[in-house]
């Protein structure tokens, strides 16, 4: 992978990892799924009015907009407002880059060479080291809802790379808009008409802020830029890279939401570095991952 590619995977990889404090602020201030509701509405609108679609099947669009907008932060929100702390999140949903190879490797026949799997499960270590710390902070069920966010994520980033070669920016645009709609019938569901009513009534320029944050920077921008990442490299090469969210996430949290960072958390922070750096290493030696079709 040339370095400018690798500079870009590291800026999506900030923006992410401080995601996950304004997803935890933007649920204390506003019920969890109706602000993932909002947060893609304001991706899809006005943007769809002068993206063109993207060139690829209609099904392909949906079902990324289904899985990356509204499965992956329906489960998210739901778990980090149910108690999931931030820090915590931002380890145990890197278990999509597994996820992802995995399928990837079933439904598009991209094997992984020993090295990238190598660097994952050096790097996988890492992340249990940091979770062990910090897993006394999460209930079963916050914890099992961050898992299927995870899940949804790594089938999001195989039907990104099955879309081929396309307009990243338009890919997320209107997968985007697949989103909202059912995000917002959750909301009516799970959190109740009067609930929603409330915190429209009251809602604030800093709410909107953290709105703002979500749909532009991490949606829009960082969905854009992985979606074009997928389309040039295999996925158990770009994969790998989110194993380094936790690090941003846990820097982001400390700095904002004062969550302190233990020297066992440092020693896993490094062991998911040096994951990612075997992979990357044998990446740039190695052919393309092999298919199997």
């Amino acid at each position: 992978m040339p370095l400018r590619h690798v500079l870009l995977a590291l800026l999506v990889v900030a923006i992410w990892g401080f995601n996950f404090v304004v997803i935890k602020l933007s649920v204390e201030a506003l019920p969890p799924v109706l602000a993932a509701a909002l947060r893609f509405a304001a991706a899809a609108c006005p943007a769809v009015l002068f993206v063109r679609p993207p060139k690829t099947s209609f099904w392909i669009v949906l079902g990324f907009g289904l899985c990356f907008g509204f499965a992956l932060y329906a489960f998210l929100n739901l778990s980090i407002a149910w108690g999931m702390p931030a820090g915590l999140s931002s380890i145990v949903l890197q278990t999509q880059a597994f996820f992802t190879m995995l399928m990837a490797f079933v439904l598009l026949g991209e094997r992984p060479s020993r090295f990238q799997v190598l660097g994952a499960l050096v790097a996988f270590a890492g992340i249990a080291v940091i979770a062990g710390e910090r897993l006394s902070g999460a209930g079963l069920l916050p914890l099992s809802l961050t898992l299927l966010a995870a899940l949804s994520w790594g089938l999001a980033n195989v039907l990104t790379k099955k879309a081929g070669e396309i307009n990243a920016l338009a890919f997320t645009v209107w997968g985007a808009l697949a989103a909202p709609v059912p995000l917002f019938l959750l909301s009516v569901l799970t959190e109740g008409w009067p609930a929603i009513a409330e915190a429209l009534r009251h809602f604030s320029w800093s709410d909107a802020g953290l709105i703002a944050f979500l749909a532009y920077p991490s949606t829009l921008l960082g969905g854009a830029i992985w979606s074009w990442l997928l389309s040039k490299h295999p996925a158990s090469v770009v994969a790998p890279f989110t194993l380094l969210v936790p690090i941003t996430g846990l820097a982001s949290g400390y700095l904002v939401l004062g969550e302190m960072i233990t020297p066992i958390e440092v020693a896993g922070a490094v062991l998911v570095i040096a994951g990612l750096v075997v992979t990357l290493m044998r990446a740039k030696k190695s052919e393309p991952a092999i298919r199997l079709d």
